[in-house]
């Protein structure tokens, strides 16, 4: 047992012999997109400038091939524990899809050793997880591609002044907050002083009432026969009770008045505060909406069931019917992603990553598919798109202006994806679009239930021990 294990020591410490690069020459800027090669076993991270990590990967064995396709970052979780797989250690998880799909730390035997998932170097993964945002496109591809910068006029560009009033409504909505806030100190203060003027007239009542004791005990002495001297004393006691009485009446009338002034006050100001929020929960909505009109859209047009389709914030928006010239003929799978604004801030830069399926090899013959998944080409550098391809997808599409308009404003990190397939079943509440290359295995995915998110919302303490084979197996970690 102790050779065993000691002889796969690299594996269980998800050491590789490949290193995890990162870029030295600039400085990286938010990821914006994550290609991994099913072929080199590599993944690899892009910001707006170009590749900015990289890092050995395990994907999925023969039988549980992780699906090729287009997916995104759908949930993060720190500490994940498989529902699968023996409450396997999934650390730093980001899942792809609902039935299980999902890249996180793990052990990197140098070659395709998951269930499906893609497994980072543990370091790797802490990092990768600590940069990326939800949403962020994932590309598994079949073999070794890179994006690269692409122009055509189909490319949605963003509405003039979009930016503007964005910034605009959230102006409105800091000022309205400022003046809630006020309001409701305002509203506060006069509270605090109406309270502090009912100690006046509470006062003014108790000596009052003190005062109507002693006359009242003056008046009954008075009537009980007594002699001339006490009946006296008892008239003076009656003359300075009903004198007090008179003096405490005027003190409570003048404290009453500065009472109801400042209650007055405090419903002056709870209205003014009410209607302070009321202003202020709307010009919060309107700097929302705008702001959800800024988040990425995403459109995906279908060859197979042709037709377009609308995503932003992982919800649906709409569908519309759409024309492709020379329909039957194959168009290929076409990634274009807003990567950046222009120096004029009026239009975006756009890059595409095409998988065209039976991808070539350097030699230019088709490599076949059982050996495009992790057997050898770990040294293969990524291969540039065509830009032809691309063109000739965009060019034989048709959109009506209609359509055009109802697509909304787009930012940087939307996406057009032009493609045969249509959208995979994985794609549907909170999730972005998935699309799965039909011609490629898809073990690791037809094996899985897709399920609620719900169902996979759970995490183990950190503090709480785990104890993994030694053997770097599938089911430890």
């Amino acid at each position: 047992m102790l050779i065993a294990a000691g002889g796969d020591a690299p594996a269980r410490s998800g050491r590789s012999e490949r290193p995890i690069e990162s870029i030295q020459s600039r400085s990286a800027g938010e990821p914006i997109m994550a290609i991994v090669s099913l072929r080199s076993q590599r993944i690899t991270v892009y910001d707006a400038k170009g590749w900015i990590l990289r890092a050995p990967v395990s994907s999925g064995t023969k039988g549980r091939e992780t699906p090729a396709g287009i997916f995104s970052v759908i949930q993060k979780v720190e500490e994940h524990y498989s529902n699968l797989y023996d409450d396997a250690f999934m650390p730093h998880m980001q899942r792809i899809t609902w039935s299980g799909i999902a890249l996180h730390g793990g052990v990197l035997p140098g070659r395709p050793a998951s269930h499906g998932c893609i497994r980072l170097p543990f370091d790797f993964a802490e990092q990768l997880f600590g940069a990326t945002a939800m949403g962020m496109r994932v590309i598994v591809a079949p073999g070794d591609v890179t994006p690269g910068e692409f122009a055509h006029p189909l490319l949605f560009q963003p509405k003039p002044g979009a930016a503007a009033l964005a910034a605009a409504r959230t102006a409105e909505a800091q000022e309205a907050a400022r003046k809630a806030a006020e309001a409701r100190l305002a509203a506060g203060t006069a509270l605090r002083e109406a309270t502090q003027a009912r100690a006046p007239v509470r006062a003014a009542e108790n000596l009052k009432r003190r005062a109507e004791a002693q006359l009242a005990a003056a008046e009954t002495k008075l009537g009980a026969g007594i002699p001339a001297e006490a009946k006296e004393q008892a008239e003076d006691t009656k003359a300075q009770a009903v004198a007090k009485i008179a003096e405490l009446q005027l003190q409570w009338d003048v404290a009453n008045v500065d009472l109801q002034l400042r209650l007055d006050a405090v419903t002056s100001a709870r209205e003014a505060a009410t209607a302070a929020e009321t202003a202020r929960a709307t010009a919060a909505e309107a700097a929302r909406q705008v702001a959800r009109e800024l988040d990425p859209v995403s459109v995906l047009i279908s060859r197979k069931t042709q037709r377009l389709y609308v995503r932003q914030a992982f919800e649906p928006v709409f569908e519309s019917p759409v024309t492709i010239a020379d329909p039957d003929r194959p168009i290929g799978t076409h990634v274009f992603t807003a990567i950046e604004r222009t120096t004029d801030d009026a239009s975006l830069r756009w890059s595409v990553v095409s998988l065209l399926g039976g991808e070539r090899a350097p030699s230019g013959t088709v490599e076949p598919r059982n050996q495009a998944r992790g057997n050898g080409g770990h040294d293969v550098e990524p291969v540039p798109t065509n830009p032809d391809s691309a063109k000739a997808a965009l060019d034989r599409i048709t959109l009506p202006q209609d359509v055009l308009d109802r697509i909304g404003n787009i930012t940087p990190r939307s996406s057009l994806i032009v493609t045969d397939e249509g959208a995979s079943s994985e794609t549907g509440k909170g999730t972005e679009f998935v699309v799965l290359l039909s011609g490629e295995p898809q073990g690791g995915i037809k094996r899985r239930r897709r399920s609620p998110g719900s169902e996979f919302r759970y995490a183990r303490p950190r503090s709480q021990p785990y104890w993994g084979s030694p053997f770097g197996s599938p089911f430890g970690w």
